[in-house]
């Protein structure tokens, strides 16, 4: 059993907003494990974790770059210590150049792999080097925590929004049966409103087909759990509104518009599929980074 400590608990709590005294009781039925541990709180009601995550433990920005005539784009998240450095301009130079990097570079699969490339404005240091370079001119740590490249083969475009001065960021590829779908202005209007919304709504996936299947027999062991009290020959009835419920709060296609409760996104998707007609389009696959946010894997 893993120790229980202050940190731990204080971990617990600013993920589920629970008490202190709740977190280590928790914690101690999980055997010390963060996430079980969460899980035991959830089944109990005291917390609902969806949508929240740990707060921010860094400082830094999301910045994105859209080139190639929107046919790539690139999302990133370079992390600092304080908030003073990331307003910082030379810290935003910084951050374009690794922008620049990207956007120059051929395309990888991971962060490693990125890192150990050479610098495209330096072939003599690797992009890992250059940024430890940095660091000690700047006098405060410093990293790229994550990135993306999105590079659209094929007819549509690929979109960006950064939301709260960095604090926030969204990449996302829409593809299109039609070269001129692309420069229609309801479509490029659409567009506009899926970046601010995936920013605002926070989806984990596009469709539901997409969520993990662990994921969704841990929710319904939580609903299970929280109606064990009631008839056994109901509860896979109401699990099923429930889960209706979960789809619709995190699948992007299900979710109702932000500036419109009445309408879903698949419902624009139709609507702008009907006034361009163009049957062909489709969001293939988004991103959204918030800074300081728990990164899986």
């Amino acid at each position: 059993m893993a120790e229980i400590t202050v940190e731990l608990i204080k971990t617990l709590r600013d993920k589920t907003n629970a008490g202190m005294m709740d977190c280590k009781a928790a914690l101690a039925e999980a055997g010390g494990d963060l996430e079980a541990a969460e899980t035991v709180l959830r089944k109990k009601g005291i917390a609902d974790a969806d949508k929240k995550a740990g707060r921010a433990a860094k400082e830094g920005v999301i910045a994105s770059r859209i080139v190639e005539g929107a046919k790539t784009g690139i999302l990133v998240e370079v992390n600092c210590e304080t908030d003073f450095v990331a307003k910082n301009e030379n810290f935003q130079a910084f951050v374009e150049q690794i922008l620049d990097h990207i956007a120059e570079s051929k395309s990888v699969d991971s962060l490693e792999e990125l890192k150990a490339q050479k610098f495209a404005q330096d072939s003599s240091q690797t992009l890992d080097e250059f940024i430890k370079v940095k660091v000690g001119e700047l006098g405060e740590n410093m990293g790229l925590t994550r990135f993306a490249k999105y590079e659209l083969d094929g007819e549509g475009v690929v979109a960006s929004y950064i939301h709260m001065q960095g604090r926030v960021g969204v990449l996302v590829e829409v593809s299109t049966g039609e070269a001129a779908t692309a420069k229609d202005d309801g479509f490029r209007e659409f567009v506009k409103d899926l970046t601010l919304h995936i920013a605002a709504a926070q989806p984990i996936c596009i469709g539901r087909d997409e969520v993990p299947a662990e994921l969704v027999e841990k929710e319904k062991d939580i609903f299970r759990e929280q109606m064990k009290d009631k008839p056994a020959e109901i509860i896979e009835k109401i699990i099923g509104g429930k889960m209706g419920k979960f789809y619709s709060t995190n699948c992007l296609l299900e979710q109702a518009f932000i500036k419109d409760g009445d309408k879903s996104i698949e419902d624009l998707i139709d609507g702008v599929a009907k006034s361009t007609g163009d049957k062909k389009i489709e969001i293939t696959r988004f991103e959204r980074y918030a800074v300081g946010e728990e990164v899986e894997g």
